[in-house]
């Protein structure tokens, strides 16, 4: 079986997902063209932040979970199936940090909102991962290292949120701050060099980092992606543009 590359979607604003010719819904489309259908998905999304590793189960429902925005946003379907398989194999490899699965949780936006774009006909299995909030960003490093092998057996591994993410600063039409520039060009030579200790010490990067990365679950999906990466990989940046000031869109694909 041909070995998946792994994924970080930026995903943006919820809104996004309402416009199919976004061009970045467009750069979503084109990179799931590039290689083969997965056998399922391992979703890290930032908006499942929980105390300990959690898993979700057989069939998920979707979570609305946001606000003021218009209703058809709510009305937005995407009814993948769960895995079981999937969540058995990464409880296994996740055995040692305990994760186990949650018999209820739905998929969050960070999960539905980019891969409606990525494969619009929902009929590839999901698990999502959570993200353990006592970690620091060097074990969830470490973590997700061991999901390597899921790469060989046709599984997807896909981070969604957000290099730069700052809710307080968001501005209509801004095309980004001075300093949210800055980080997302910093991040973006440390992927591209295959630095992670860089990636991993992100607060290296001063008071642009800070602004960036106000609270670190955005940020976070985006180690589980970088950790996938093997010596000599090919790593590419795309939809790589700031929203409203302080969104980043950038998105990268490890791998052939």
């Amino acid at each position: 079986m041909r070995k998946l590359p792994a994924l970080f979607l930026g995903h943006g604003s919820p809104m996004t997902v309402l416009d199919a010719a976004s061009p970045f819904n467009q750069g979503f489309a084109r990179i799931a063209r590039g290689f083969p259908k997965p056998r399922a998905i391992l979703m890290i999304s930032a908006h499942w932040y929980t105390r300990g590793l959690q898993l979700t189960a057989a069939r998920p429902g979707l979570i609305y979970d946001f606000y003021g925005f218009p209703p058809a946003l709510s009305q937005v379907q995407y009814p993948a199936p769960g895995s079981p398989e999937l969540a058995a194999e990464v409880c296994r490899l996740l055995q040692a940090e305990g994760a186990e699965l949650h018999p209820t949780r739905g998929f969050d936006h960070g999960m539905w909102s980019v891969l409606k774009h990525l494969y619009p006909q929902a009929d590839i299995p999901v698990v999502q991962l959570s993200l353990d909030s006592r970690l620091s960003p060097a074990q969830h490093f470490k973590l997700a290292r061991k999901l390597k092998p899921l790469r060989e057996q046709g599984i997807l591994i896909a981070g969604s949120g957000g290099i730069v993410h700052n809710l307080r600063a968001l501005r209509p039409n801004h095309p980004g701050y001075d300093w949210a520039q800055q980080f997302r060009k910093q991040i973006n030579a440390a992927l591209l060099r295959g630095d992670h200790e860089a990636l991993i010490d992100y607060p290296r990067f001063g008071q642009a980092a800070a602004l960036a990365v106000p609270t670190p679950e955005h940020y976070l999906p985006l180690l589980y992606t970088a950790a996938q990466r093997d010596n000599g990989e090919p790593l590419e940046i795309f939809n790589d543009q700031l929203t409203e000031g302080a969104l980043s869109m950038t998105s990268i694909k490890i791998g052939d």
